[in-house]
């Protein structure tokens, strides 16, 4: 009799704890807190510009996870986030008025030249995984748009003789772009492509357009559930 209810036991307690995984199975959602850098490349420069020092990327947000299926590995992500991006050049930009110029600068004297830009950025992802409610080690590939506000904007030269800080107006204020993480566990691959120009429309470089100057972002971005 004893016996018997031991059994009994072991096995409703089997039951209950295989049903408690199925409902977790369910339910589990893959919404994730996620941090990034990344190195800044600006495309299409004109050719007597180029890139100084490292230009980088910093990134921090939130990604809501909806499952599309009943395995829930693919789904949608939608998120919210901040981004801090400064580029390294030698171009110089220069406040006259309410007019901003720029130019090359020359070496003589010259310590570094950047733009630097702050943003509220909201992904929006498809993503595919091999995840399941008790596995947090998994492959993903997560594709999308990203989309950025940029709620601060400067210009920043630093000479030998002195500094010069302005807020830059010609800094494209709404940026998007296509990106792709990828990768296993915590380690993952981060790339964004930009789809319009850092610069508005018009502004140009010793009369030449420089507004084309779209972003190629590579780096590492590392998920916390």
């Amino acid at each position: 009799m004893i016996g018997a209810c031991a059994l009994y036991s072991v096995s409703t307690w089997g039951q209950s704890s295989v049903d408690s995984i199925q409902e977790l199975d369910q339910n589990y959602l893959e919404d994730q807190f996620y941090v990034g850098v990344a190195y800044n490349v600006l495309l299409d420069a004109p050719d007597d510009m180029g890139q100084r020092n490292f230009s980088y990327n910093l990134q921090a947000g939130f990604i809501k996870d909806i499952p599309l299926n009943q395995r829930r590995n693919f789904g949608l992500g939608i998120g919210i986030g901040y981004a801090v991006n400064s580029y390294y050049s030698n171009l110089v930009a220069s406040e006259e008025g309410n007019q901003v110029t720029y130019s090359v600068t020359p070496d003589v004297g010259f310590n570094r030249s950047k733009l630097e830009t702050h943003a509220v950025e909201f992904p929006l992802e498809l993503r595919w995984r091999t995840s399941t409610a008790a596995d947090y080690k998994f492959w993903r590939v997560y594709a999308g748009v990203k989309f950025g506000y940029v709620f601060s904007g400067r210009s920043k030269l630093v000479m030998d003789s002195g500094n010069e800080s302005f807020s830059n107006p010609d800094i494209q204020e709404f940026q998007y772009g296509l990106m792709l993480n990828f990768g296993y566990n915590t380690w993952n691959v981060h790339a964004y492509y930009g789809l319009n120009s850092l610069l508005k429309d018009g502004t140009t470089l010793n009369e030449a357009p420089i507004d084309d100057l779209n972003i190629l972002r590579i780096g590492l971005i590392f998920y916390i559930l």
